[in-house]
């Protein structure tokens, strides 16, 4: 009986492991991410629409039909970003995230407390090499740091109600990432 006990703690053991390594690696593996499957109609260092969710065709999966959406896949190695998306009249968020999907800052209009969201994206070596101006405050400049050179901003406007999706989309058309020119040429 001791033995048969051994032989299911062990087994239930190298399951638990099994299933642990499983679940770790599966989500690096995997082939159709959100920047795989954003790559063919979203350009780098631009902003890009998503179509509007329908029944069996998303483009990504549990999307909310209340709100337009809009992507922007950035690329840091040629230098930092500037995005800048006009809030729209219900509620604007935007989202930052690592190639492979790991979220790292958001930010939404009231937070801002503007109306529109202006914000630097750079790597913490490019924020390293911006000069010092004692004239530009923090509450001047909004610098995110990004882990790492490639990942995605999505942008999110809230329509109330479905009449108002076309205001929400023109918000979301209005907004830009585009590449930062280098302290050097400035």
């Amino acid at each position: 009986m001791m033995r048969w006990l051994l032989w299911l703690l062990a087994g239930t053991l190298l399951g638990g492991i099994v299933h642990l390594v499983a679940v770790l690696i599966l989500p690096s593996t995997a082939t159709q991410d959100a920047y795989s499957r954003l790559a063919p109609m979203a350009p780098v260092n631009a902003v890009a629409t998503v179509p509007q969710p329908v029944p069996q065709n998303e483009v990504m999966p549990f999307m909310d039909p209340a709100f337009a959406s809009a992507v922007c896949r950035y690329d840091l190695t040629e230098g930092p970003i500037k995005l800048t998306v006009p809030v729209s009249l219900a509620y604007t968020s935007v989202s930052f995230y690592t190639r492979r999907g790991v979220a790292y800052y958001a930010i939404n209009d009231r937070a801002a407390g503007r109306r529109t969201i202006e914000l630097e994206l750079m790597t913490a070596d490019q924020r390293s090499n911006l000069p010092e101006d004692e004239e530009v405050t923090a509450a001047d400049r909004l610098i995110v740091e990004s882990p790492s050179g490639t990942g995605l901003i999505v942008m999110r406007a809230l329509a109330p109600e479905p009449g108002l999706m076309p205001v929400a989309q023109a918000a979301l058309n209005r907004a830009t990432c585009k590449p930062e020119p280098l302290a050097a040429e400035r």
